[in-house]
């Protein structure tokens, strides 16, 4: 397991690294202002991260009630994941088309471009946190 601090770099590196990637990759489509689209994707973070705390409580009540357990097998885990996007799919698409005066055709592009690009990086950064800062071996205990 790895230690709270770890977790701690894992997350703000996540965001951080993310958010960077995403102002830089949509001044270089858009040509909109890194500072203009800095505090859109500030808002999408937290917004994202409110909302994760919130699905995931409400899910699990869902599956609570409904199965009597949270315990979520690969097609609930699909659905999961394809509920969490679109509730912040959403929440959203509304925003981009005020903030930077998109259809909601080119917002909805735009949203899932950011989806899929967030599936990439989180495989890509996962795998190189893991290859940077392995988990250390556990000490086994002498008796």
């Amino acid at each position: 397991m790895r230690t709270q601090a770890d977790r701690w770099r894992h997350a703000i590196g996540f965001e951080l690294t993310g958010l960077i990637l995403v102002v830089l990759g949509l001044n270089w489509i858009l040509g909109a202002g890194i500072g203009h689209l800095g505090v859109m994707g500030a808002i999408f973070s937290v917004l994202a991260t409110f909302w994760n705390y919130v699905y995931n409580i409400g899910f699990d009540k869902a599956m609570l009630a409904r199965r009597g357990s949270v315990i979520k097998t690969l097609p609930l885990r699909l659905l999961h994941a394809l509920l969490f996007e679109a509730g912040l799919l959403v929440a959203t698409i509304p925003f981009i088309m005020w903030w930077l005066s998109m259809s909601f055709w080119q917002a909805l592009s735009m949203d899932i471009g950011l989806v899929i690009f967030y599936l990439i990086y989180a495989f890509v950064y996962n795998w190189l946190y893991d290859y940077l800062f392995p988990i250390p071996a556990p000490h086994s205990k002498q008796g």
